[in-house]
């Protein structure tokens, strides 16, 4: 993404307000709402009212909701958790744009909630494709965030590839055949497909069976045509407009206390997190025993804890 350009159309006005650049602070208290954004409006809720720095989190996708990370309201004992599903999913609104479906505008609609919840000083967390958005936000060097987790980055798309040919390899053979049949026959929709998709799902994705129910529906729920636009047809084969992104050239320039957090299975494999890890000078990395993607899923009470701690640490700097 052009932040150069980014930063011209914030101050034109053309995709939301300017990064919260004398914002007037406010009590921040729990409830729900919308906030208007550039397309649309998107929905928000905020868990708790303790003292310590609000957390932002930002859900993965794109096209999906925030209702997978419920597990991050246990940290609301201590702070604000405020969650939002990005402009094309969850309960936020739906329109049929494909011009509003770029990096460029969710990276300015993150802008437009912060400013409009009163979010003046924060920790802000991203999780897969929401790892994109806090980033590429964060090198428009905006003000008043505390610190950043990357949790389950996908911060390399073509390093996401590598890691998917990697984890695909382990399949059963047949299983393999069934997605490199289905593929080259673009049937993506087919039940077939869909089958020998969860088997990868179920190894690298979410671990922990059967799936609860918030994950399930925030599964089933995903707008297909975001996520198919920018994403492609599953999580291993990418061939939307996020192919080629890397935003690795540009790590080092994020300055605030940084946390990689991700599963023992996860789609982004450890190596991969610890050499991002390598790119912020300073940044930490936690890796969750016997979890998947979605860590937070399939080992709630651990990755709260590492969040937790580590929040509470960037709270005493």
């Amino acid at each position: 993404m052009r932040c150069a350009r980014l930063r011209k159309l914030l101050v034109a006005g053309q995709l939301g307000m300017a990064l919260l650049a004398g914002c007037a602070p406010h009590r921040i208290s729990p409830g729900e709402g919308f906030v208007q954004v550039p397309g649309g409006r998107v929905w928000w809720r905020i868990i708790g009212h303790g003292s310590r720095t609000p957390l932002l989190v930002l859900h993965g996708g794109p096209g999906a909701s925030s209702l997978y990370l419920k597990p991050l309201e246990a940290l609301a004992d201590e702070r604000p958790v405020v969650f939002y599903d990005q402009l094309g999913g969850g309960q936020s609104g739906r329109p049929d744009d494909n011009t509003l479906w770029t990096t460029e505008r969710f990276v300015a609609e993150l802008a437009r909630v912060r400013q409009a919840l009163g979010l003046t000083k924060v920790h802000l967390y991203g999780h897969s494709w929401g790892t994109i958005v806090a980033s590429e936000y964060m090198l428009t060097r905006p003000k008043g965030v505390r610190s950043l987790i990357l949790a389950g980055p996908a911060l390399s798309i073509p390093l996401w590839e590598k890691d998917a040919k990697v984890l695909l390899a382990t399949l059963p053979d047949s299983v393999q055949a069934a997605l490199v049949k289905l593929e080259s026959e673009q049937k993506f929709d087919t039940p077939e497909y869909q089958a020998a998709s969860m088997v990868f799902y179920n190894m690298y994705f979410a671990r922990r069976q059967p799936w609860s129910p918030d994950l399930q529906k925030a599964f089933g729920d995903i707008n297909p045509v975001v996520y198919g636009y920018m994403q492609g047809p599953s999580e291993f084969t990418v061939t939307g407009t996020l192919k080629g992104y890397d935003c690795t050239p540009r790590l080092h320039e994020i300055g605030v206390r940084t946390l990689f957090v991700a599963g023992q299975y996860d789609e982004v494999t450890p190596a991969t997190v610890e050499y991002y890890k390598s790119l912020i000078p300073g940044a930490e990395m936690a890796i969750i025993p016997d979890a998947g993607h979605v860590a937070m899923q399939d080992e709630p009470e651990k990755y709260v804890q590492v969040l937790r701690e580590f929040l509470r640490k960037a709270d005493e700097q």
